[in-house]
């Protein structure tokens, strides 16, 4: 279950008798990131009764018998081993070192007989992959850093992998994307042990959005796992992604590999994690990107040399993904990177040309504004001015998906929209440069 859910699932089973509910076992490995290794240290670490949060007792485990060594050098000594599990109602496992080495079998052991005790098992960005080594993913949903997101997949196919999400909740297994994302699942956590007012009450002393809106999508690079490069397919990749100025769709690469659509769908799924049409507007979305970052184009240009059929197709694919409009994000990239001290306009002759149109492409889906909601100019003037902040707006309303690669009928909100402030960037620590697909995998 996604952090779009409404409800949250419950605990599979009961805790044995000696474990404790308010009792949280990080457990750590030489070579994790100092930083995913941090987030969960603390939020269930530090006693912040003060404001409202209540206290979970904090037990740091090493997770083998050799020195912690972590970002930059530094060793840690943790005050525990894995005999520490035992009393657990909660255990985090931030991070793995690579996602190439076996995790030691003895954590593993620890981590099954603690899930079959009754424990919530969690999983901060690579650690998805010990948790998918101990078979506790199996037959499950899952997510982890979308850079390692198709490598997850491949290596563990029985794991249904979400490469979309910034947390997936299973219930007694939970998994997140990557760095920053593990934030927003732990505060999940508070929120589902102990109520928004004490989710918001941690989050403000964090400073971050109690509850991040959209999914790790936007970030989503052209990444696939390197094992690509032996595989036949490699060679469709790497035209289409040579050809994305032309309009193609997934049958003419399913033709190109000689492979049935079906064939060609799975194929294409098992070794990436994504299905092709999912990747390839991904893929045409982020040439977009890139040319309203580098380029004079106007949107209508933009859209021809990504192999949209129209603007109107773009701007609906774009919305989706990065929850504003080509327009908007132009002009947001261009004030927060300004150029001789000044912000970037639109040359003349786009301005001309957009006026001469009529164009809506800035404007949110036409429906009835929700209580609260600024006006189209006060959005734009947010764009410019307020660039560097991060949005934490709740999503708009999703627009209807066309099968087709270059054909989006209609335009506005989408699941990644930020129906409350559409222009408006975020901080550099969630800037989406890379965007993904929100669309549900097909087959």
């Amino acid at each position: 279950m996604s952090q779009d859910s409404t409800t949250v699932p419950e605990t599979a089973r009961k805790l044995s008798g000696r474990r404790r509910r308010e009792i949280v076992a990080v457990l750590l490995f030489s070579g994790g990131p100092i930083f995913e290794s941090s987030i969960p240290l603390s939020v269930f670490g530090i006693d912040r009764q003060d404001a409202g949060v209540p206290r979970y007792r904090l037990l740091v485990c090493a997770g083998e018998d050799v020195p912690l060594r972590t970002t930059g050098g530094l060793e840690l000594t943790a005050p525990y081993g894995l005999e520490a599990l035992s009393r657990a109602g909660t255990v985090v496992v931030p991070a793995w070192r690579s996602i190439t080495q076996p995790p030691p079998a003895a954590a593993l052991d620890a981590l099954r007989r603690a899930h079959e005790e009754g424990a919530r098992i969690v999983g901060l960005c690579t650690g998805a992959f010990v948790l998918a080594a101990a078979g506790l993913l199996d037959g499950r949903p899952a997510t982890t850093h979308w850079m390692y997101a198709p490598t997850l997949a491949k290596r563990y196919p029985s794991v249904h992998v979400d490469p979309r999400e910034l947390f997936v909740d299973d219930g007694d297994v939970l998994t997140s994307a990557g760095t920053a994302a593990g934030i927003d699942l732990c505060l999940h956590i508070v929120r589902t042990d102990h109520g928004a007012d004490a989710a918001g009450a941690l989050a403000r002393r964090l400073v971050v959005p109690p509850r991040r809106s959209g999914g790790q999508e936007r970030y989503l690079d052209r990444s696939l796992p390197e094992e690509i490069g032996a595989d036949p397919l490699a060679e469709v990749v790497a035209w289409a992604l040579e050809h994305l100025h032309e309009q193609f769709d997934v049958e003419t690469l399913a033709a190109r590999a000689y492979m049935s659509r079906r064939t060609f769908d799975r194929r294409f799924r098992s070794l990436t994690g994504s299905a092709p049409l999912q990747w390839l507007i991904t893929q045409r979305v982020l040439q977009a990107q890139r040319l309203l970052e580098t380029s004079d184009y106007s949107v209508d240009e933009v859209a021809g040399r990504c192999g949209f059929r129209s603007p109107v197709a773009l701007r609906g694919h774009f919305r989706r993904q990065l929850g504003s409009s080509p327009a908007a994000y132009r002009a947001a990239y261009r004030a927060r990177r300004p150029q001789g001290g000044t912000v970037d306009r639109p040359e003349r002759g786009e301005r001309a040309d957009r006026a001469e149109r009529g164009d809506r492409f800035d404007r949110p889906e036409p429906v009835e504004p929700r209580a609260g909601e600024p006006s189209l100019m006060a959005m734009r003037r947010t764009a410019l001015a307020a660039s560097h902040a991060m949005t934490g707006a709740p999503l708009g309303a999703a627009p209807p998906h066309s099968g087709h690669i270059g054909h989006m009928p209609g335009h506005g909100g989408g699941p990644g929209a930020n129906a409350a402030d559409p222009g408006k960037p975020e901080s550099d620590l969630y800037t989406p440069r890379l965007p993904g697909q929100r669309e549900r995998p097909v087959g």
